[in-house]
């Protein structure tokens, strides 16, 4: 993994899922607040989806999940995964497995892992869940999706502590 240099002083993760207006939009909403509630200046998120057409509101399942928590996605507008985009990352987060062969396929691949890998610890991306996308389901979907993001992203953040907090 990637550490700020000298030249840049932030880190640089990006949460990717399939369309952009569910789980990596949610991902980025909670690291933003977690971050600031950190007091961290020195991490940058983003989300964009591997099948994102671009500038689509978030799903309105995944804000109403979020505005029962707090957080507002009303400005959130859909970004497909680019090269730009991966070569602005120091980390990429995935979804799915299948985000990570797009990621990989794209050449993000040497900073791209699976949320739920990196999130335990896990070494081999294969071994780790997915997790599962609520497009189109009802809100508890949406509220069950909300709270396995938050759980990822606090052990996400946890494992990138130590390294901002130099």
């Amino acid at each position: 993994m990637a550490r700020p240099t000298g030249e840049r002083e932030t880190f640089r993760v990006l949460f990717v899922c399939t369309g952009n207006t569910c789980r990596s939009p949610t991902a980025e909403a909670i690291a933003r607040r977690e971050v600031e509630a950190r007091g961290w200046s020195r991490l940058e998120v983003r989300s964009a989806g591997v099948s994102a057409f671009g500038f689509e509101p978030a799903s309105p399942g995944a804000s109403r999940a979020a505005a029962r928590r707090g957080i507002d996605l009303a400005s959130h507008r859909s970004s497909p995964v680019t090269v730009d985009v991966l070569e602005w990352a120091d980390l990429v987060l995935t979804m799915s497995p299948g985000h990570l062969l797009r990621v990989t396929e794209l050449g993000g691949g040497d900073k791209a892992e699976l949320i739920t890998a990196f999130a335990s610890g896990e070494s081999d991306s294969g071994m780790a869940a997915a997790v599962r996308d609520p497009f189109g389901g009802d809100d508890a979907e949406y509220d069950e999706t909300f709270f396995v993001l938050r759980a990822l992203v606090d052990q996400v953040l946890e494992r990138l502590e130590p390294m901002l907090s130099r």
